[in-house]
């Protein structure tokens, strides 16, 4: 039974999926795959996320997975393109002005705390900040300690799920033929 408006009906999803199964075999999604990185940036941050609140999570990420002797880090994987591209269609509005008012909280307490916006702060404030969101990690109960939980959670989702977090951090190799089995002894 369709309900118009309300939700997706049954005939509907099966007309999107049909869809995009078309698009995919035509090659409709290549073209913006195969889009120039420089495109691609400029387009950062216009998504969803205003250009200071882009910029705000792009900080963030790259405290979060800072780049090292090992990896080039969350900003060098684009970690904040991507967590603005999957708010962009988030279809749950709860999502969308979570972060905002969890990146309004962050500056909020940067205010407080040093007298200045997040982004005009020094490093070593900026670490302050983000260690005492982070502190309750296990337990939050502050709405920025909440936040923060939804913060780590999505930057290191999309960190090692990039080329760089998958080939670089954790060096995997992809598929290759093994001469032995080398798995652990349980027993």
């Amino acid at each position: 039974m369709d309900n118009p408006g309300t939700d997706l009906s049954r005939r509907e999803a099966i007309k999107l999926g049909a869809a995009a199964t078309l698009a995919a075999s035509c090659g409709i999604g290549e073209s913006l795959a195969a889009q120039p990185l420089a495109s691609t940036e400029a387009a950062a941050g216009q998504a969803f996320f205003t250009a200071e609140e882009f910029a705000l999570v792009d900080e963030l990420s790259e405290l979060i997975v800072p780049a090292d002797e090992h990896s080039p880090g969350a900003r060098a994987a684009k970690v904040a393109v991507y967590i603005d591209a999957r708010l962009a269609e988030a279809w749950d509005e709860k999502d969308k002005t979570g972060w905002r008012e969890g990146l309004r909280l962050i500056e909020q307490l940067s205010h407080d705390t040093h007298g200045k916006p997040f982004m005009q702060s020094s490093a070593d404030e900026r670490v302050a900040i983000l260690t005492r969101i982070a502190q309750n990690e296990g337990k939050p109960q502050k709405p920025e300690e909440i936040f923060f939980v939804e913060l780590k959670s999505r930057v290191v989702q999309a960190y090692y799920t990039s080329e760089i977090g998958i080939k670089q951090e954790m060096e995997y190799r992809g598929n290759s033929y093994l001469t032995e089995f080398v798995g652990f002894d349980v027993s």
